[in-house]
């Protein structure tokens, strides 16, 4: 199969404009998402999707993601088989991996997780659909064997089982990560706004989501609070409001010190990560300092405030902002 660079930019590409259209089959395929996972409320399948097209799926973005790896020639001689193992935290999580590998010319064959295979899998018999020679390229499979090389998403307990497993071949293997967001006091209305997109879409269950805030000492929250009302509504969604109810209960029973909206509690607690429906903040003397601690915490996967990624910009990661900070496709490039 004559499958050259070109023709698989021009795929992703097709396969962008085809998300943008949203007919009515790719409405019925969004809607049995929601049904199967109730986490991946119609707004989050589509804010996922309109960051996969805006930022991933747009033909100059991909040629000049492509430049930057000259080893990617327009034909792959040898392409590997790859086993992408994939997340189910987030709508499409796992598309970046699947985009890096068929760019790079290699195969793929995906586990995806029981809690988002319906999107990513509706959109591969797509691709087969429109170039059926990629059925060769492009398979599902629950048990990931005989593959030449492995990357496998997911948390810290399951990355020791996927080092057994994968250690032996050419591997990546990512484990929790979350973000901070570095507030000064200065912030502007607009600016907190944007703060609670980066706190709440997804319910807060992404790796670029703020799970924690550093704020100068004695920092007023209450026009915090009052921004973050945006988001009460999920207060509606039963099983986010169980977490919420939940954790309300525990600081209660420990007599633990907090602030609350309808949506979320602001615990003081020096965790990085927070539970769902729960944010955590820690006060800071010196903005150097705790740019330096973030810097080296290596469950750190952005940092949002001024002179960071700006408020309102943690979810709509480019082409070249990989996971765990490992370039993907350099490392794809290497095996080639």
């Amino acid at each position: 199969m004559d499958m050259n660079l070109s023709i698989r930019i021009e795929l992703m590409v097709r396969l962008g404009q085809y998300i943008q259209q949203n007919n009515g089959e790719w409405q019925s395929i969004k809607e049995r998402a929601y049904i199967n996972n109730p986490w991946f409320l119609p707004e989050f399948i589509d804010l996922s999707l309109h960051n996969i097209t805006s930022y991933f799926l747009q033909e100059d973005a991909l040629k000049s993601w492509v430049k930057l790896y000259p080893d990617i020639k327009e034909e792959n001689p040898a392409p590997r088989l790859i086993g992408i193992v994939m997340a189910g935290n987030l709508p499409l999580v796992g598309f970046h991996d699947f985009l890096c590998v068929f760019i790079s010319g290699h195969k793929c064959l995906i586990k995806p997780s029981s809690k988002d295979e319906i999107l990513i899998k509706h959109l591969a018999e797509k691709l087969i659909e429109w170039q059926p020679e990629l059925k060769d390229f492009i398979a599902f499979a629950e048990l990931l064997k005989n593959c030449d090389a492995y990357i496998a998403t997911g948390s810290n307990s399951t990355a020791g089982f996927f080092g057994y497993y994968f250690g032996k071949f050419p591997h990546i293997i990512r484990r929790n990560r979350t973000s901070a967001a570095i507030l000064t006091g200065n912030e502007t209305k607009e600016d907190l706004e944007l703060l609670a997109d980066d706190v709440y879409q997804y319910f807060g269950m992404g790796c670029r989501n703020i799970t924690k805030l550093y704020v100068p000492q004695n920092y007023n929250f209450l026009p915090l609070i009052e921004v973050f009302k945006k988001y009460e509504y999920l207060a509606d969604h039963h099983k986010y409001k169980n977490n919420y109810d939940y954790n309300l209960a525990l600081h209660i029973l420990n007599n633990k010190v907090y602030m609350s909206n309808a949506s979320l509690l602001l615990i003081e607690d020096e965790s990085i990560f927070s539970p769902v429906s729960q944010l955590n903040y820690q006060y800071y003397e010196s903005l150097d300092a705790v740019t330096r601690i973030l810097e080296h915490n290596e469950a750190v996967q952005c940092v949002v405030g001024k002179g960071f990624i700006p408020f309102g910009a943690a979810q709509h990661p480019g082409l070249t902002d990989y996971a765990d900070g490992v370039d993907t496709m350099k490392w794809l490039e290497e095996l080639s």
